[in-house]
């Protein structure tokens, strides 16, 4: 990684001052393949709100000099809306044991460089210290194969995650909502999750 890069964990209400640069960087990455997002500044930062009131949040940034180019997120299932962790209460699972990974979003030309593994084990390290979670999730959009704006040798990134542990539970979704860029209103996407046992 060049030197020039910093890495920065922050939690809870840490993150207040970089609540609108996080809105426009994930706005910028999410336009991309295959979130679409149609997103907007209040929105976000209304979002981002939520990781800055949970007390054991974490938020991964990645500097280049004085410019964040890269966030990675995560906060105890417990915080997330009920629709998110009811497929785990479904079966059986106590969601104050699962920590949640959010979103990883970072700047196309930052990609390749090794930061996509730092985020996940800085997330990992700051699970881990705090003690009490026995399973780490995070939840990826699915796209049909024959997407129309599926770019031309896109490649999911299934094998990176699995390298890093996580197992991918077609029996666990979700819908999230929100706007495409082709699209008039949000509508539900789906979602599925990928779990990684920490015992």
């Amino acid at each position: 990684m060049p030197e020039r890069f910093r890495i920065q964990r922050l939690s809870g209400l840490d993150l207040n001052p970089y609540l609108p640069e996080l809105a426009r960087l994930r706005i910028r990455v999410f336009r991309d393949f295959p979130y679409l997002y149609q997103g907007s500044a209040a929105y976000e930062e209304s979002y981002l709100k939520t990781y800055a009131a949970a007390p054991d949040s974490v938020m991964v940034l990645v500097w280049d000099r004085e410019r964040v180019v890269g966030a990675s997120s995560g906060l105890p299932l417990e915080a997330e809306p009920p629709s998110v962790a009811e497929p785990f209460v479904a079966r059986g699972d106590d969601p104050r044991r699962i920590f949640y990974y959010g979103e990883s979003v970072l700047l196309p030309d930052y990609r390749g460089l090794g930061l996509g593994k730092r985020f996940f084990e800085e997330r990992e390290a700051h699970v881990r210290a705090l003690g009490r979670f026995e399973t780490v999730c995070f939840c990826a959009v699915e796209r049909p194969a024959d997407h129309p704006r599926r770019p031309a040798g896109y490649a999911p990134l299934d094998a990176f995650w699995s390298r890093r542990g996580f197992i991918k539970h077609p029996e666990l979704r979700a819908s999230f909502w929100w706007r495409d860029l082709d699209e008039a209103a949000e509508s539900p996407k789906p979602m599925v999750f990928w779990l990684k046992a920490l015992v």
